[in-house]
């Protein structure tokens, strides 16, 4: 496959929150306001790019030459787990408001399913290291893209009138049900008419 075909696949047809439904802790917690949501939609992209290239590196040249591949899981998680200790120290250092805003959001990135997702696909998918490299960039612009686009609409439902059993996180799930069937448009048909 392509790159570009990598970047359009992962960025709106296999869109890890809004059609495979990974990551939603954060895509439901920090969508609150934009601000917040964009620097979890950067923290989230940067960690699955490094743990994307790392997981590529560790199965290829440590579990498959010592023929314990069956540690993949566990391994790729220690990675994912090392990388997000590092964002969370850089973070805190360049922008302490930010940290505060993501509060505990931030170390869930961890136990993000959808950043161990894009490990275990690029290893299933037999990508390269720089098609590994751009397919996890590509799911992580993919989740900031709906992340970002969920806070767009939550400040605007936040100033509209809403029956009170609808308020709060049920009008999240109905509007993240509404985006992932307008994902849903997106299909290989379109990667096929727009690549060839």
């Amino acid at each position: 496959m392509s790159y570009i075909g990598i970047i359009i696949t992962f960025v709106f047809i296999n869109n890890f929150i809004l059609t495979q439904f990974l990551g939603l802790c954060p895509f439901i917690g920090v969508s609150k306001d934009v601000e917040s949501a964009v620097g979890m939609g950067f923290a989230v992209t940067f960690v699955m790019a490094m743990a994307s290239i790392a997981s590529w590196a560790i199965y290829h040249y440590v579990l498959v030459p010592l023929d314990i591949v069956f540690l993949q899981t566990i391994s790729f998680i220690l990675v994912i787990a090392a990388l997000v200790q590092l964002v969370e120290l850089v973070i805190q250092k360049i922008s302490p408001a930010l940290y505060k805003a993501l509060g505990i959001f931030l170390p869930l990135i961890t136990t993000n399913c959808a950043v161990l997702g894009i490990a275990i696909i690029n290893v299933r998918n037999d990508y390269n290291a720089l098609e590994s490299f751009i397919a996890g960039i590509a799911a992580g612009l993919g989740f900031l893209l709906a992340i970002l686009l969920m806070s767009t609409i939550r400040v605007k439902l936040d100033l509209e009138w809403i029956p009170k059993s609808f308020r709060g996180i049920p009008i999240a799930f109905v509007t993240g049900g509404l985006m992932a069937l307008a994902f849903m448009a997106f299909d290989n048909a379109l990667l096929n008419n727009l690549l060839g």
